[in-house]
């Protein structure tokens, strides 16, 4: 006999029209409460979630459910248009394309808008996201918080002047690759060679060139060491300070002890690489005497006190939100916050005092934290040292500086990240194998070469250890019931899932059908094809199948690192979301001045978190782009030149390949391959010829000659020499052969790839971000 029940139980269609009328905001708990269920109900509710999860039809964040690809209730995104009723048209600033088209949003435009919140076609803005019932135009409604950035649309490229006057544009972009514009002297603005300009497009014609007008002189590139220059002004990222900013900077103090625990005489120590020019995370270990936690350790992470400096709505703070975070590359940094304050003020240089926010964290025999305590604190470096230093004391092989570090810092540093990481295994997060490339200069800023920087313990201790700090800082937080930005990595869609799936059925590897997706079920297919040929493939595609970590007011958790709750504390110079997180525990502990303040809630950190999560986009697609356009100029010379690489993309349009020796990138174009015609075939990642069958396959090494090479876009274009598989083998048969490097031939090269993806991250971290330190840019610290 069934349980009464204290109203109509809701069908399928009513549960999933609630969440799409409350997306984000409804989990099983609003979901009960709305149509009175008690407690006989909620588990024949539970079971419709599960399904409708099963199914694809719903995704679960966390506790709270939404639609597959539902749009945050804050979104950054950019008016493209307007529909057949003249309405405002936008779509997401940062969308992966090549999973499903973006979506149209509606703008909604009030009778009577505030100050700040008119946008036109060309505008990037802020938007408050509803979802509507699809028309034909849109998908979503929304109405502008605020417009971040109001520009005409423009080319941006490097003047060529010519003997007879004027000049021609040549683009940057890859997409406008051989698309030159000719420029009339009128409209050159004093223009002369190797000068990047922006142009406005004057007219088109049908035969011939097009033609525009310089708006802006942007700098010179003369030389290859303002490479850079391109990628700073093509995504619009800041690089003067406001001179209120840099008064502000110039009159900043040191800090003073009053209010600070005098934690001086603790033996802190800066570990970083080698050209680091800021050092902003101390570490400290010791055994703990407590007898109740007998084989325990005592792990302190020290992070300099930003929040002290950058006070709420400063100058400082202002340049700080616009940037960021710090942009790194090959040949300069452009800093969230100025040298002053970054290499100066809040660089932990030893023997120097220091202010900083520290977090003491008690660690368990089986290397689990059980407790923590922040501390607002003066402090001085015992010493600055670097990974390979570190790693080669510890090795038996101490330097001048690290031979009477050994015994009281460096060991007991090793026995608690011992500790640490035995938990660390036991929580088994994604454990892609991606090597982080790294292009090392000549002293004239060109190429000299591309190397993978070797990954020792003293990369992963570190990596450990903030990764704990970050995680006591989101856990004291919420503990207070403070509102944070998070640190959030969602699982993959069902849609990449299946997709995955069926790649790896053609190599003869299942994926798990049912159950709770995990990142220990991905660890087993990684597992399977390690120290093999199919390694490299394997990593790229479950790689490819990851969501992109983002910050959120809203926690669905870290899917890659396997957390329930995660904020990035650990690194507030270089990424404002870390200095938000420091500014909320001063608030949360009363720890003094430079707090979060009350007017800080939800609903605007949801507003930051979509700010920063594009600009970290955006720091990453700029770091990338000069990075090609390095490499393409180190080629530029060696036209006809074979190389071997391996098939890193596969698309309609053709092969993108990667070469082994420099890890650049470049396009086979389809129509080059042969006489047959080829055919996608997604679920395989190949292209398929029509008559033979044969195949090319993502992951597949092959021959190729370089044919054109344009350095100012980056691009690459070369011909394939290497004939195609006929038909495939699966992996298992595959995965039994040993590398080449192991079968006579040595296939492993010093100096190879580049990082291939935005999100690349060193082993045993998930994708972030970047780059570091629990995202933090080149520092080699998860």
């Amino acid at each position: 006999m069934s349980k009464p029940r204290a109203r109509d139980f809701p069908d399928r269609e009513t549960i999933v029209a609630f969440i799409r009328a409350h997306p984000g905001r409804a989990g099983t708990r609003e979901i009960a409460h709305e149509f009175g269920l008690k407690n006989a109900d909620r588990a024949e509710l539970k079971q419709i979630l599960r399904d409708l999860a099963d199914d694809g039809t719903i995704v679960k964040r966390g506790r709270k459910l939404r639609q597959p690809e539902m749009l945050p209730p804050t979104l950054m995104a950019d008016i493209t248009g307007r529909d057949s009723d003249g309405e405002l048209i936008a779509t997401p600033t940062e969308w992966d394309e090549e999973a499903t088209p973006a979506p149209k949003i509606l703008i909604h435009v009030p009778r009577r808008a505030k100050p700040g919140t008119v946008a036109g076609v060309g505008d990037r803005a802020l938007l408050r996201i509803e979802a509507m019932e699809p028309t034909e135009s849109a998908r979503y409604r929304a109405r502008v918080i605020r417009v971040i950035d109001s520009t005409r649309a423009r080319i941006l490229g490097v003047y060529r002047a010519l003997p007879q006057g004027g000049g021609r544009l040549v683009p940057v972009d890859k997409k406008q690759a051989g698309r030159e514009l000719n420029i009339a002297e009128a409209d050159s603005a004093g223009a002369k060679d190797g000068d990047l300009v922006s142009v406005e497009l004057v007219r088109t014609r049908g035969f011939g060139l097009a033609s525009g007008k310089v708006k802006e002189r942007l700098g010179s590139l003369a030389t290859e060491k303002a490479v850079s220059l391109i990628a700073i002004h093509a995504h619009d990222i800041p690089q003067a300070f406001s001179p209120a900013a840099l008064r502000e900077a110039d009159a900043a103090k040191l800090v003073s002890p009053r209010g600070r625990e005098d934690w001086r005489q603790l033996p802190l120590v800066t570990i970083d690489p080698p050209d680091a020019k800021d050092h902003d995370d101390a570490v400290h270990a010791t055994p703990d005497d407590d007898p109740n936690n007998k084989g325990g350790a005592i792990v302190t992470v020290a992070i300099a006190d930003v929040a002290y400096y950058v006070r709420v709505e400063s100058a400082l703070d202002q340049d700080a939100l616009k940037r960021g975070n710090s942009v790194y590359f090959p040949d300069r940094v452009v800093p969230m916050l100025p040298e002053r304050i970054s290499n100066d003020l809040c660089s932990l240089i030893p023997g120097k005092e220091r202010g900083a926010l520290a977090v003491r964290m008690v660690i368990g025999p089986d290397g689990r934290k059980r407790s923590h305590t922040f501390h607002r604190i003066l402090m001085r470096s015992a010493a600055k040292l670097n990974y390979a230093q570190v790693q080669a004391a510890i090795d038996g092989n101490p330097d001048d500086i690290t031979s009477s570090l050994l015994e009281p810092i460096l060991k007991p540093l090793y026995a608690a990240y011992a500790l640490v990481k035995r938990a660390r295994d036991e929580r088994d997060p994604l454990d892609l194998e991606l090597p982080e490339r790294k292009i090392l200069l000549k002293k004239d800023g060109t190429v000299d070469r591309v190397i993978v920087p070797d990954r020792l313990e003293a990369h992963r201790l570190i990596e450990e250890f903030m990764i704990l700090a970050n995680v006591a800082a989101a856990e004291m937080l919420e503990k207070k019931e403070l509102p944070l930005i998070y640190r959030v990595h969602d699982e993959p869609t069902v849609e990449k899932v299946h997709n995955l799936r069926e790649f790896l059925r053609t190599l003869d590897l299942s994926f798990a059908k049912s159950g709770a997706l995990r990142p220990e079920l991905f660890n087993r297919v990684l597992d399977h094809v390690k120290g093999h040929d199919s390694e490299s493939l394997v990593n790229e595609v479950v790689l490819r199948s990851q969501a992109q970590a983002e910050y959120s007011a809203e926690n669905y958790g870290h899917f890659g690192l396997n957390l329930r709750r995660y904020a990035h504390f650990t690194s507030p110079i270089r990424r404002y979301a870390d200095l938000i997180v420091h500014r909320a525990l001063i608030r949360a502990l009363g720890l003094g001045d430079g707090a979060l303040p009350d007017s800080e809630t939800a609903e605007t950190l949801a507003e930051i978190a979509a700010r920063i999560s594009v600009t970290e986009r955006r720091a990453m697609k700029a770091e990338r782009e000069t990075a090609d356009r390095l490499i393409a100029h180190f080629l530029a010379d060696r036209i006809g030149n074979i190389f071997e690489a391996r098939i890193s993309g596969v698309t309609r349009a053709g092969l993108f390949v990667k070469l082994t020796d420099t890890g650049a990138d470049g396009l086979i174009p389809i129509r080059s391959l042969g006489t047959e015609y080829f055919k996608y075939d997604e679920t395989r990642h190949a292209l398929v010829g029509s008559r033979s069958g044969s195949m090319h396959k993502l992951g597949d090494v092959v021959e190729v000659r370089l044919v054109e090479a344009v350095p100012l876009a980056g691009a690459l274009r070369f011909e394939l020499l290497s004939g195609a598989q006929v038909g495939s083998r699966s992996l298992r048969a595959r995965a039994g052969r040993k590398p080449k490097a192991q079968r006579g031939r040595d296939a492993r090269h010093p100096e190879v790839q580049l990082k291939g993806h935005p999100g690349h991250k060193p082993r045993k971290t998930s994708r972030k971000p970047g780059k570091s330190k629990a995202g933090k840019p080149k520092k080699g610290k998860s």
